[in-house]
C-alpha cells in the first residue's frame, strides 16, 4: 500500500456533512477567500440530498477540497475520528473541527491559528466575557449554558464553553489519543475529546467566537444526544480517578 502524499498545506478544516448541500458551495467559496490558506476535508455520511456528489464536484474544481465518503450515517464522533485519521496520515500540523452550516465563522480561523502557537488545543468559546450567540431561542441558550456549568462542576475542566464544536488541534494532541477508544458520538464527543487532552496536561486555550444559528437546513440536536452527554461526564470523572484536575506528571 502506497503512503499518502504529503499535505499541500499544513492546516486542514474537517467538516462532517449530512444533508448540507445548500451550505457546502458557499462554505468552499468562503474558505477559498481566507487570507490563511487551508485545506478542507468533507466527511459525508452518504447524504440522501446529494451532498457527497456536490462535494466531489467541488473537489474537482478546487484543489484544496478533499472528500471522504462513508457508507452510512454513524454520528458526529465517528465522522470526526475518521477525519482525524485521514489528517494524521497526511501530516497536517493544525486540524480543525468546524460545522458546515456557517454557525461557525470561517473568518475566525486565523485567530485560532495564532492561539495554537502556544497551545495544543484551541476551543472556540461563545461564553467568555459575555454571551455571543445569535438567533437561538432562550430555551436552547439556557440548555447550552446549563450544560457548560454541569460539565465544569462534574469534571473540573475550567473552560467556559466545553460543549462547543469549533476547535483547532495541534498534530501532537491528536496523536496522543487512541481514537478507537473514543466512546461518545453525539455532542458529548466534544466534551470527551477535550477532557482526554486536558487530563493529560495538554495546553488548552480559548478564543472568543460569535455563534450564529444555522441559516439553512435543520439542527441535529435530539434528546438522545443530550442524555449521552449527561452520562458521559460522570464516566470521564471516573476515568480520571475521581479527580477534577489533570493527572500529575508521570
Amino acid at each position: 500500500m502506497n503512503a499518502p502524499p504529503p499535505a499541500r498545506r499544513d492546516t486542514l478544516v474537517i467538516v462532517p456533512t449530512y444533508n448540507e448541500r445548500e451550505n457546502l458551495r458557499p462554505l468552499v467559496q468562503h474558505l477559498n477567500r481566507l487570507p490563511t490558506p487551508v485545506d478542507l476535508l468533507v466527511v459525508d455520511d452518504n447524504s440522501p440530498d446529494g451532498t457527497g456528489d456536490l462535494a466531489d464536484e467541488l473537489a474537482r474544481a478546487f484543489p484544496f477540497v478533499h472528500v471522504l465518503h462513508r457508507e452510512r450515517k454513524e454520528g458526529l464522533g465517528r465522522a470526526y475520528c475518521a477525519g482525524f485519521a485521514w489528517a494524521l496520515a497526511r501530516h497536517y500540523e493544525f486540524i480543525f473541527e468546524m460545522d458546515g452550516d456557517f454557525s461557525h465563522d470561517p473568518d475566525d480561523i486565523p485567530a485560532f491559528l495564532e492561539a495554537a502557537v502556544g497551545a495544543d488545543l484551541v476551543l472556540g468559546t461563545r461564553y467568555r466575557n459575555g454571551i455571543r450567540v445569535i438567533n437561538w431561542p432562550l430555551s436552547r441558550l439556557l440548555l447550552s449554558l446549563s450544560a457548560a456549568k454541569y460539565v465544569r462542576v462534574v469534571t473540573g475542566m475550567p473552560f467556559s464553553d466545553p460543549t462547543g464544536g469549533f476547535k483547532c488541534f495541534r498534530r501532537r494532541a491528536l496523536e496522543s489519543l487512541n481514537l478507537d477508544r473514543v466512546r461518545s458520538n453525539g455532542y458529548s464527543f466534544q466534551i470527551e475529546i477535550t477532557h482526554k487532552l486536558w487530563r493529560q496536561g495538554m495546553r488548552v486555550a480559548e478564543v472568543p467566537i460569535i455563534f450564529r444559528d444555522r441559516f439553512q437546513g435543520s439542527s441535529k440536536m435530539s434528546r438522545r444526544i443530550v442524555w449521552e452527554a449527561l452520562v458521559m461526564v460522570w464516566r470521564l470523572w471516573l476515568q480520571n480517578g475521581l479527580r477534577r484536575s489533570p493527572r500529575p506528571p508521570g
